[in-house]
């Protein structure tokens, strides 16, 4: 579990890196964000169908579906409850402190569940581990600016907008420290978190840029999905 652990810990790092880019002022706009976005969902999905899904079935067994339906469930319904105003990329109006806090509270969930997609992964195989902290890594740099820029837009300072990012990156370090403790987790961590990766990825991502014009994010969405491939090869399967 220390190889699953280092690389959540570079994983969570991704997070405040996001949040100091916008928090310093390095990124003065945000066309890079949606194909970067839509990269990232593309690399997950082809992560989570291709491998988590089917290694979750083998672990969990008859269980798997409803465990895969329930963490995406939770993952909607904290959003969506919880979190009254969230969505990747530039926020480009004033919001509430309430806003902005609770996108940090409601995304806890989410991102402690990427940490036992690392984690589970790890149980799994090596090979799988890289490709789902990968996965996790892509989508946690535009998560971090997110959630830099929501509370810069609530009129937080640079420093509350970091700490919220790296709040998140802690979540992660939680979910794989409890993995290693859980038998539940243990065992059926992929298959949650399958879930949880497969609305991030289609629900949350896919959804900040599919009414877009031009081929930038479909190429982009083409691109991930075809770097995943290439990194499998590579690697070689589980």
């Amino acid at each position: 579990m220390t190889q699953a652990f280092g690389y959540a810990v570079i994983a969570a790092f991704a997070n405040v890196i996001g949040a100091f880019a916008v928090a310093r002022g390095t990124t003065s706009n945000y066309r890079l964000i949606e194909p970067f976005v839509a990269f990232s969902a593309g690399f997950m999905l082809a992560v989570v169908l291709t491998e988590i899904l089917p290694e979750a079935f083998a672990r969990s067994g008859s269980a798997a579906p409803v465990l895969v339906f329930a963490g995406y469930l939770a993952v909607h319904l904290s959003q969506h409850t919880v979190t009254p105003h969230f969505h990747f990329g530039e926020e480009t109006h004033p919001v509430s402190a309430y806003a902005a806090r609770s996108a940090v509270v409601g995304l806890l969930l989410h991102t402690f569940f990427d940490g036992v997609a690392i984690a589970s992964a790890f149980l799994v195989a090596p090979q799988l581990g890289i490709v789902v902290f990968l996965a996790v890594f892509l989508h946690k740099l535009p998560e971090g600016a997110t959630i830099s820029s929501l509370t810069l837009a609530a009129g937080g300072s640079r420093r509350l907008a970091i700490l919220g990012a790296a709040a998140l990156g802690l979540a992660s370090l939680l979910g794989v420290a409890l993995t290693d403790q859980l038998g539940f987790l243990v065992r059926h961590g992929l298959a949650l978190s399958g879930g949880v990766t497969l609305y991030v990825a289609a629900s949350n991502l896919v959804p900040e840029f599919q009414g877009k014009r031009g081929w930038a994010t479909p190429l982009a969405l083409l691109a991930g999905a075809g770097v995943f491939f290439a990194t499998h090869a590579i690697l070689g399967g589980p």
